[in-house]
């Protein structure tokens, strides 16, 4: 070569040569291949358009939204869908999820009223979690909406008004009557906010408690409300910026939890017998019974110890109803007095065990208060044994985990104003201030700085969420949501702003507990494996966002029974937002088209060459048709 110039190349910074002629050819020469290449690019990419997408263009903008679709028919455009990595299913087909009979419209694998009949009533057992046997039982159809089913009413008025397709069952309007729970008018539902113990309603009866207790300065933000109706409490309590969980099983006022999940309100079906309720320790600040027909100083007071598990240092425990001014109603309760005396003083007995103060008893309402720390409870502990300390090593532990009759020793302090545990912001704050069981070390693996960038990764994430579902970012559009594997809740708080709520989930399978630094937030949740039907009705959420879950329980269970059982939950139009690895999510979609889901695969928020990719899928409109049995 000697540094001779390649053929067709002509330096730009070389003068021309006299005369110019050759320079001038090969100029036209490359203007003429540039044109000739142009051409063959664009007329192959019209064939490729044409060949894969029908005619119609396909894009890759990650701005695109997806559609919000009507249910005027049955048949919806489905999604193109377009990513920088591929890959490859084996070409298998796709195969179909049948709708289940009508009969299962209301279907809560865990707590089948018939598979509840095998087990003891003894301690209300066969009203816990009795989930189908892996093969045997599993349904591998999809649940459907009743006849009718119509989208719930918007925040706040869902709040007051349910409507009847939604809910086919009128007993509790007989049955509550003159208690004003719920009356039926027309093709609706409406909950004046009434109850058994609150006749003025649900709003002046919280007057009444934070007449008692501040419920304004923002110390109490997390309540759980025991037995609780149409959790007409807790419905009544998001107006007051306090976020409640409420349960009650599912017996013979069946459509109870249904109810409060139609209007908005956070609940999960439940019973305090045998096993611990599941959350971490120290997760509320206020725990809520208004005759809840819970026998509170029974089986030596262990159903008021899970209480005291699950309350926070310096938590309240209100009771209203029997036994409380049984001196005044005990006729109207028929029963007595004596029989009301005696489970007052073993309530009182159980309270003075836990080392609580009762704080007053006016009315209506008696409220105790858990102490800020066992300093003085370990003192008295040496004179009375009544309930003993536990010696567990973690009282988190909360799924399938045996209640004990044993006081759950709170972390231990130096002084006696100091707060168990760590002292928590008042809200607000409390929800991006770091978390006192981080700033403690007591999660393995996780320190203030992974907590900080926590932050800036899900306000990130939740930025490029709404920008490819832009429905994410309208107020209104979602009230209930479901967080599979919630970490430490950064999907949640970076949606406080919205009027809705999200039931954060720790899976039990989870490397991590991170659940009571959930809690620590300000926020919601629960334990559940997602080898097994969650504690809710079908239809309960808006909007399902899954976070690596199936590379979680790869290996561990069918990831069409998770899919299913994301179906079952979901409401007809909601959304879904799966992240996971591109292989993965291949498998994910080829299930989801089987489920009549309309999805799309878009690319991760940092761009193209993530192999984490994200799927949006919206769940069509269809229900049982009107003779299904």
């Amino acid at each position: 070569m000697g540094g001779s110039t390649p053929p067709h190349y002509t330096p730009l910074s070389k003068p021309a040569a006299a005369g110019g002629g050759g320079a001038a050819y090969l100029r036209k020469s490359k203007l003429y291949s540039l044109a000739i290449v142009t051409v063959l690019c664009s007329l192959f990419y019209l064939i490729g358009v044409w060949h894969h997408g029908g005619g119609a263009a396909t894009t890759t903008n990650l701005g695109t939204t997806l559609p919000c679709f009507t249910t005027t028919n049955n048949t919806t455009k489905k999604l193109d869908f377009a990513t920088h990595h591929s890959a490859s299913d084996g070409g298998a087909a796709v195969k179909p999820y049948p709708p289940c009979s009508g009969k299962y419209s209301e279907y809560t694998p865990c707590e089948d009223p018939k598979r509840s009949l095998k087990f003891p009533r003894d301690k209300l057992i066969y009203r816990e979690r009795h989930c189908p046997e892996k093969k045997k039982e599993l349904l591998k159809c999809r649940v459907p909406a009743p006849h009718g089913y119509k989208n719930p009413f918007k925040w706040p008025a869902s709040r007051d008004l349910v409507w009847y397709a939604n809910v086919p069952h009128k007993e509790l309007t007989v049955e509550k009557a003159v208690q004003n729970w719920i009356r039926f008018e027309g093709d609706r539902f409406r909950f004046p906010g009434g109850g058994t113990m609150f006749p003025n309603g649900a709003d002046a009866y919280i007057d009444d408690i934070g007449k008692l207790i501040n419920l304004k300065d923002g110390s109490i933000r997390t309540a759980i409300d025991t037995g609780c109706g149409v959790a007409s409490w807790g419905a009544y309590l998001m107006s007051r910026n306090i976020l409640p969980i409420s349960f009650a099983p599912r017996d013979t006022h069946e459509a109870q939890v249904q109810f409060a999940l139609e209007r908005g309100v956070p609940a999960l079906l439940g019973v305090i017998a045998s096993k611990r309720l599941p959350y971490p320790s120290r997760a509320f600040d206020m725990a809520h019974c208004s005759r809840c027909l819970i026998p509170w100083g029974q089986n030596d007071g262990a159903y008021l110890i899970e209480v005291d598990r699950v309350l926070r240092p310096g938590g309240y425990w209100i009771l209203s109803g029997p036994p409380i001014r049984w001196k005044k109603y005990w006729k109207g309760w028929e029963r007595s007095r004596e029989d009301l005396n005696e489970e007052q003083t073993q309530i009182e007995n159980v309270a003075k065990g836990l080392c609580w103060k009762k704080l007053i008893e006016k009315d209506d309402i008696a409220i105790w208060q858990k102490p800020l720390n066992h300093l003085n409870c370990n003192k008295l502990k040496k004179t009375t044994t009544n309930p003993p300390l536990c010696s567990l090593p973690n009282p988190d532990n909360a799924w399938y985990t045996k209640l004990e009759t044993c006081l759950t020793p709170l972390p231990e302090v130096s002084r006696s104003e100091e707060v168990a545990g760590g002292e928590l912001e008042k809200w607000p704050k409390r929800l991006n201030a770091i978390p006192p069981r981080i700033s403690k070390g007591t999660i393995n693996g996780v320190t203030p700085e992974t907590f900080e960038q926590d932050l800036k990764l899900w306000n990130r994430r939740v930025s490029y969420y709404k920008t490819v579902n832009n429905q994410l970012g309208q107020a209104g559009r979602y009230r209930n949501i479901l967080d599979m594997n919630a970490f430490l809740g950064g999907f949640a708080a970076n949606l406080i702003e919205d009027p809705l709520w999200v039931m954060n989930v720790v899976p039990v399978e989870a490397k991590v507990n991170t659940l009571g630094v959930i809690y620590e937030r300000g926020l919601i949740g629960t334990y559940q494996s997602w080898c097994e039907a969650m504690s809710t009705y079908p239809r309960t959420y808006d909007l399902i966002h899954a976070d690596s879950v199936f590379t979680l329980y790869k290996d561990r269970c069918e990831m069409e029974d998770i899919m299913l059982e994301m179906d079952r939950i979901l409401r007809p139009e909601g959304s879904v937002i799966i992240r996971d690895d591109v292989d993965t999510l291949v498998k994910v979609k080829r299930i989801a088209d089987g489920m009549n889901w309309d999805s799309q695969i878009v690319d991760h928020e940092d761009g193209p060459l993530e192999r984490e990719k994200l799927l949006f899928a919206v769940k069509l409109y269809w229900t049982s048709p009107v003779s299904a049995d």
